[in-house]
């Protein structure tokens, strides 16, 4: 989180793509307890200040455009945990934006 709030989500995307770009792909396991609380609350260990749903968005978005994702898993969803479905629904938003939908 310290680059993150330092240089922001776009240029540590940026220079995480630039590094990865040199490997015949790559599997990716986004934990959900990284998120916000607010966004995902059925975790098991939620981080208050952890990335927003825009951040979290924004990196998806920026790894289905560069293509180098071969395999990925969203793991740490525990639904009894879960309010309203809040942190299912917006694992299967952030699938979307992995897979190239775009927020509006």
């Amino acid at each position: 989180m310290h680059e993150i709030d330092r240089m922001g989500m776009t240029a540590v995307m940026e220079e995480t793509i630039a590094y990865l770009s040199h490997t015949d792909g790559v599997h990716l396991s986004l934990d959900l307890d990284g998120l916000d609380p607010h966004d995902a609350p059925g975790v098991g260990t939620p981080v208050i200040g952890g990335l927003s749903y825009r951040e979290s968005h924004l990196a998806m978005e920026m790894l289905a455009e560069a293509d180098i994702i071969t395999s990925a898993e969203f793991v740490e969803v525990n639904t009894i945990l879960d309010e309203r479905n809040r942190t299912a629904t917006t694992a299967v938003a952030l699938m979307g934006s992995l897979f190239g939908e775009k927020l509006k």
